[in-house]
């Protein structure tokens, strides 16, 4: 498991930090149930009140997101740079991101299945046979 060195982040964030944050928000609104909120007083996407993600203001920064733990260490190892945890997180199904590095053609799919994991088994469902799947 990969533990990295605290990247610095600026709370409230920086106007690039919240651009970036607001395009992981237009992909998540794509999918039923999500909010936008706050999560120890930093901005948040939430599905029904459960937390999908959340912008950290801690020293370590990035997004935290849900993942799997087996998610979670295929991404740690397929990008460093952009998917890393701390100690905190060790024991929490959620993996950090680096917005400034992360492929964001990746993000829809990193979201989506962050969504899953938060989602009610209905807004699932009903989202499955809307798309088709």
């Amino acid at each position: 498991m990969a533990v990295r060195e605290p990247v610095p982040i600026k709370f409230p964030p920086s106007e690039e930090l919240a651009a970036l944050f607001a395009k992981v928000v237009a992909i998540a609104e794509r999918l039923p149930g999500v909010e936008v909120s706050r999560s120890y007083g930093t901005p948040a996407i939430k599905v029904k009140r459960k937390l999908l993600a959340r912008l950290r203001s801690e020293a370590e920064g990035g997004l935290a997101i849900r993942c799997d733990f087996v998610e979670r260490e295929m991404l740690l190892q397929a990008a460093p740079e952009t998917f890393y945890i701390t100690d905190h997180y060790a024991d929490y199904p959620m993996v950090l991101i680096n917005l400034e590095t992360v492929r964001w053609d990746a993000m829809p799919d990193i979201v989506e299945r962050a969504w899953r994991i938060a989602a009610t088994p209905r807004l699932i469902k009903d989202y499955d046979a809307a798309s088709g799947d």
